[in-house]
């Protein structure tokens, strides 16, 4: 697993380097990378993916809470720990509505940088998670797998095409599964789903697909296999519908923006 990259931000070399040793120290699970001011730090940021970022509050030209506006119209969002010599509330204040995580005093207790270092650690994971389950879940089927007024057969008829769906399903097979006339069926997805039979198969697939491009290496016709297809000229075809880009591209994509 990646080392997570902690932005260390101060015009004080001798604070700058303290804090960098501290964190070293603390734990060997971080890279600790610095920066003199805050276009040093932009020019980082701009080029490495950092994960923590920590800055004072106070530097000569642009300030620490200046460079968080400016990261935040460059729409870079490091998880951020404001550190300050002053304790003035309007400074925490400012810093705390810019989404800061935690508002830190001169000189720094080495067990309350630590804290505030694995508590944004943490605050990070989750928003890698959450920016990962937005770049993989189908809406649509969200909607439809969460409204429970659907009649029992429709009910069973999602959760079995959901625990099958890496295997051959057919509308006749799963009509025997949930006891019910396939046509009749196909009937009552339309109806209650808005969408076909055929369709809620493909949605499930393709989500299901894009979990696997995203957080396995596993090649294209790997993944169109466990995802249900055999194979994966047809997968790629059915995939580019959905999301108008090659499995390829939408694994290099979302590589690049995380």
């Amino acid at each position: 697993m990646e080392n997570k990259v902690i932005l260390v931000v101060d015009d004080e070399p001798r604070s700058r380097q303290g804090i960098k040793k501290t964190i070293e120290r603390g734990s060997q699970q971080y890279e600790v990378i610095t920066a003199a001011n805050a276009e040093e730090a932009i020019e980082r940021i701009d080029h490495e993916k950092v994960h923590v970022l920590i800055t004072d509050i106070r530097m000569p030209e642009v300030s620490g809470l200046e460079l968080l506006k400016k990261l935040k119209e460059k729409a870079k969002d490091p998880v951020v720990i404001v550190i300050s010599a002053y304790s003035e509330f309007e400074y925490a204040h400012e810093a705390l509505e810019l989404g800061v995580v935690n508002y830190l005093l001169k000189p720094i207790a080495k067990e309350k940088l630590m804290e505030s270092i694995e508590k944004a650690i943490e605050i990070e994971k989750q928003r890698e998670k959450t920016g990962m389950f937005n770049k993989i879940v189908d809406d649509k089927l969200l909607e439809m797998q969460q409204l429970s007024k659907y009649n029992r057969a429709v009910k069973e008829a999602m959760d079995y095409i959901d625990q099958h769906y890496d295997e051959e399903l057919t509308l006749k097979e799963v009509a025997k599964q949930v006891h019910l006339n396939a046509s009749y069926l196909s009937a009552l997805f339309k109806e209650e789903l808005q969408v076909t039979f055929s369709e809620y198969v493909t949605r499930k697939r393709m989500q299901e697909a894009k979990k696997l491009l995203l957080s396995t290496d596993l090649t294209i016709a790997e993944i169109a296999e466990k995802s249900g297809y055999q194979t994966s000229k047809y997968f790629i075809k059915l995939f580019k519908q959905f999301e108008n880009m090659t499995p390829n591209a939408f694994r290099k994509q979302n590589e690049n923006d995380s």
